[in-house]
């Protein structure tokens, strides 16, 4: 049985507010040397990791900082902006083009593909989060945008064999 700990929206952050806070961050990460802005998830939280995307307009490298689960060997990212309506730009970027590089807490680099969970799975998926009893991923929270949160998948890529 799952109880949902937080059954109201979070307050509404201003949206330069939620963009100050990720620029910040990212440059704590800059600034740190990767010291600062990564987690690894734990009970009761979700981890953070930096996702190199293509730009699928520039063509040129992209990264974001996101929230994680870990669901066996795949990586678990709810595309979310924010609580924000618009899709996520890394989102948008990983449908043009699902080739992408994860790098995880403690400095692991892992190239992955990218594919949104089919609606079966992703209500499990989703539930992941949801059970973590945080704010930031609620039924509630959920609710105030206009679309249904995609879940999206990051595999990690097959390695290629060569013979020799």
């Amino acid at each position: 049985m799952t109880v949902e700990v937080h059954a109201k929206p979070t307050p509404k952050v201003p949206r330069w507010l939620v963009r100050t806070i990720w620029f910040l961050h990212r440059r704590a990460y800059a600034i740190t040397g990767g010291r600062f802005g990564l987690r690894s998830p734990a009970e009761g939280r979700w981890g953070m990791l930096r996702l190199r995307t293509t730009g699928r307009r520039s063509g040129r490298e992209r990264i974001a900082i996101v929230g994680y689960v870990e669901d066996g060997r795949n990586i678990l990212l709810p595309a979310m902006n924010g609580w924000a309506d618009p899709e996520p730009a890394w989102w948008l970027n990983l449908q043009a083009n699902p080739a992408a590089t994860i790098e995880l807490p403690g400095g692991e680099v892992r190239s992955v593909i990218a594919t949104a969970a089919e609606p079966a799975e992703r209500e499990r998926m989703w539930q992941r989060f949801v059970d973590l009893g945080t704010a930031a991923y609620s039924h509630a929270n959920a609710g105030t945008r206009a679309r249904e949160t995609a879940i999206v998948i990051l595999q990690p890529k097959a390695q290629i064999r060569t013979r020799t």
